[in-house]
């Protein structure tokens, strides 16, 4: 059971372990996206195509009829990575040796739907992938295991996402023939250091000038490639959104939040709350993701505009 392109490499692994059989795959059902809003499958779907899986996608699986076709399939166990529906109890109970969830954290930290943005927005030093025993409540299973990874100055969300999509998709299939044959016993997830992951909104990527430089730049890599974050320039009509897609602290140089600090090949450099923050590829609303110096060559941005 997945949708998101993060389960698509442990369906991957799983058909092309041997000692697997996958009988089925479980995904949410296509929905309009792009600018002409055609339908479009999930990551899974089309993954399950190429691999020539049979495919269900219940609009809601709470429902006894959405149920039933998964019980026909007889599954063993059930694998859930990023699905986006609350299993409810009837398909908890189905498979003998219950349902094991790919989650992108070291739980019991971010459980929720966010936890790769979140991690790095909150200036964490690791991550990691949790492979837990799914119960009724929200990522408060068992854990069977778990591996971290190191969150490194280079990393965004997309970058991140990749990598513990590829480190869940290997410790799953690592994990479970000891799960199953029972030599790797589940353990509670510890009672202290929870916290929750909830869902990022566009809004969320929103500069506020007056924090730090680093807690900017923070949020530029959790939320690379979305929702973006972003910034206003101050212009006639109305002010013109700026998308941020690169950003580094320059800890030499501060001035008033949001005022433009300087302006060259280098990057665009903006005043915060503590230090300043060099915007180095930026794209304005309707144009095209570049450089600093593409930018600048195109549109003027002078010393001491102020931001927003």
């Amino acid at each position: 059971m997945g949708s998101a392109e993060l389960a698509a490499p442990s369906l991957e692994a799983l058909v092309r372990a041997p000692q697997f059989l996958v009988v089925g795959v479980v995904t949410q059902p296509d929905r309009p996206r792009g600018r002409d809003l055609r339908l479009q499958p999930t990551p899974v779907k089309a993954l399950a195509g190429h691999l020539a899986l049979p495919v269900l996608q219940p609009e809601r699986l709470r429902l006894e009829s959405a149920v039933q076709p998964v019980a026909a399939l007889l599954p063993d166990l059930v694998v859930v990575v990023a699905y986006g529906q609350i299993l409810p109890a009837a398909v908890l109970a189905l498979p003998r040796f219950g349902c094991l969830n790919v989650h992108a954290s070291l739980l019991p930290c971010y459980r929720g739907a966010a936890p790769i943005q979140w991690a790095i927005l909150n200036d964490d030093p690791q991550t990691g992938v949790t492979i837990m025993k799914m119960d009724a409540g929200l990522d408060t299973g068992e854990i069977v295991a778990q591996e971290a990874t190191a969150i490194t100055p280079e990393d965004n969300a997309q970058t991140l996402h990749d990598r513990l999509a590829a480190l869940g998709a290997r410790l799953l299939i690592d994990s479970l023939p000891s799960y199953v044959a029972g030599t790797l016993a589940p353990r509670p997830q510890p009672a202290v250091g929870v916290s929750y992951a909830r869902k990022i909104l566009k809004e969320d990527g929103h500069l506020d000038w007056r924090q730090p430089a680093r807690a900017l730049w923070n949020r530029v890599r959790a939320f690379t490639p979305w929702p973006g974050a972003f910034t206003h320039q101050p212009a006639s009509a109305k002010p013109v959104l700026l998308k941020v897609w690169r950003a580094e602290v320059v800890p030499t140089l501060a001035g008033a939040p949001g005022r433009v600090l300087a302006a060259d090949a280098a990057g665009i450099v903006v005043g915060c709350g503590q230090q300043a923050l060099r915007i180095v590829e930026l794209q304005r609303e309707g144009g095209r993701r570049v450089g600093a110096r593409a930018f600048l060559a195109g549109h003027a941005v002078p010393v001491g505009e102020e931001w927003a």
